[in-house]
C-alpha cells in the first residue's frame, strides 16, 4: 500500500528488453534504498515494482526492477528511454502518518496531456483518456471534482471533470511542480492512472445491489420504477 505522497526522483539508467518483459534499472536512487531488501516493492511511476537487485553503496545507488508484459501493456514504463527521471515512493510504512489517500500502485490505464496552462506560481494540467473498448472501460464514473485520482504515482486533488470529453483536470502547486515529473511532461505525453478504489468498490456494490452487471442492474433499477409507477395507476384507477 502506497500513500501517492511521492519521495525522490531516481533516472533511468538501462532497459534490457526480451520476449517477456524488460528489466529496468533506475539511479540516483540511494535516498530511498537505506531500508530495501530484494522482494520490497517500490512504486515507480504510479506501478508497484519488486525490487530484483540493488546497491546503495554504488554512486548515487541504484535498483533494478522486472517489467512484464501486463505492466508494459497497462502503463507509459515502456516508453520510458535512459535519462528520463521516474517517480518513485516506497510501500507504506504503519508508523508513518498517512497523508495522500490510498493508493495500490496498480495502474488503471493511461490518459494523454492535452492541455498545460499557468496559473501565478500554479500549472493547470488537464487529461484526455483514450475511447472506451471492452476490455479497457471508461475509468471516468470513478472521477469526481475534489475527488482523487493518482496521476504517474502522484496523489492529486481532482479540479474538473468532463465525461462527455473524456477530460479531466488537476491543478499543481509550485512545491508539487518541483518534487514530481508531472509538471514536465509536454502535451501530447502518457501519464498513468489509478482512480480512487473505494470508488471501485461503491460502484460495484451498487451495481451488485441493483442486480447484476452495470448495464443489467440499470435496466433492473428502471423496470422497477415502471412497475411501481404502473402499480400506483392502477390502485387509483
Amino acid at each position: 500500500m502506497f500513500t501517492g505522497l511521492i519521495e525522490h526522483l531516481g533516472t533511468v539508467s538501462s532497459i534490457v528488453t526480451d520476449a517477456g518483459g524488460c528489466t529496468l534499472t533506475i539511479a540516483d536512487s540511494a535516498a530511498i534504498l537505506g531500508d530495501c531488501h530484494i522482494g520490497d516493492s517500490i512504486a515507480v511511476n504510479g506501478a508497484c515494482l519488486t525490487v530484483t537487485e540493488f546497491d546503495p553503496q554504488a554512486e548515487g545507488g541504484w535498483f533494478k526492477v522486472w517489467l512484464a508484459n501486463e505492466t508494459l501493456d497497462r502503463t507509459d514504463l515502456g516508453e520510458r528511454k535512459v535519462g528520463d527521471q521516474l517517480n518513485l515512493e516506497r510501500a507504506m510504512g504503519a508508523h508513518v502518518r498517512f497523508g495522500g489517500h490510498f493508493v495500490q500502485a496498480h495502474v488503471d490505464g493511461t490518459a494523454t496531456v492535452i492541455e498545460r496552462v499557468p496559473d501565478g506560481d500554479s500549472l493547470r494540467l488537464t487529461f484526455q483518456f483514450p475511447p472506451p473498448t471492452p476490455e479497457r472501460p471508461s475509468l471516468l464514473p470513478y472521477l469526481i471534482p475534489k475527488g482523487y485520482v493518482t496521476i504517474d504515482g502522484a496523489s492529486l486533488t481532482l479540479t474538473g471533470v468532463n465525461d462527455a470529453e473524456r477530460k479531466f483536470s488537476v491543478m499543481l502547486i509550485m512545491h508539487t511542480q518541483e518534487k514530481i515529473t508531472l509538471s514536465r511532461k509536454p502535451i501530447g505525453g502518457k501519464v498513468n492512472i489509478e482512480v480512487d478504489m473505494v470508488g471501485k468498490y461503491v460502484l460495484k456494490s451498487v451495481v451488485a445491489a441493483l442486480g447484476g452487471g452495470e448495464d443489467q442492474g440499470l435496466k433492473s433499477l428502471i423496470e422497477k420504477v415502471v412497475e411501481e409507477v404502473l402499480a400506483k395507476k392502477g390502485s387509483s384507477s
